[in-house]
């Protein structure tokens, strides 16, 4: 049992992930089930309100789903990824229950979020770290982190 839920949690490599998986077949079942209920109201000549408005907000979901995630897919599945490092500032928001931080990197101009980040013992904008974000080629989905120390460069925290 141990190995098939290793191997599981491999494939799916972290929530994020899974995340981006599920919005991929969530679009692709919302958009096809819109095409098969316009093509039921059409063999069926009922064209009520009600059907109508049901198919076309599945299909702008589902467009909407797909058009978010697909852009990515390749880099995705061929595991193409970027490294961003630098210098970064963490703000971590623990209102909910989980927290959340974002990495705030001020040479890119880019800010990355994560969930279910552990507290750092201190964070902010006053305390700067140095970090190394895995992301897709295009940016859009983060994979990992790594959190180091700005100065020895020790290694602090890190996604698993």
């Amino acid at each position: 049992m141990k190995g098939l839920f290793k191997t599981s949690f491999i494939i799916i490599g972290s929530e994020k992930m899974f995340f981006y998986y599920l919005m991929l077949i969530l679009g692709a079942l919302f958009v096809i089930g819109a095409v098969i209920a316009f093509i039921v109201m059409y063999s069926d000549r009922d064209y009520s309100f009600l059907n109508v408005s049901k198919s076309l907000g599945s299909l702008l979901v589902g467009v909407l789903l797909l058009a978010v995630t697909l852009p990515s897919l390749k880099y995705v599945v061929l595991k193409e990824y970027d490294v961003v490092s630098g210098k970064c500032v963490i703000e971590i928001d623990s209102s909910g229950r989980s927290s959340e931080a974002d990495f705030e990197m001020p040479d890119t101009d880019e800010i990355f979020s994560f969930r279910d980040i552990p507290e750092l013992d201190a964070y902010g904008k006053a305390i700067p770290y140095y970090c190394e974000v895995t992301v897709t080629k295009d940016h859009m989905f983060e994979i990992s982190y790594k959190i180091y120390d700005v100065k020895t460069r020790k290694l602090i925290l890190t996604s698993k």
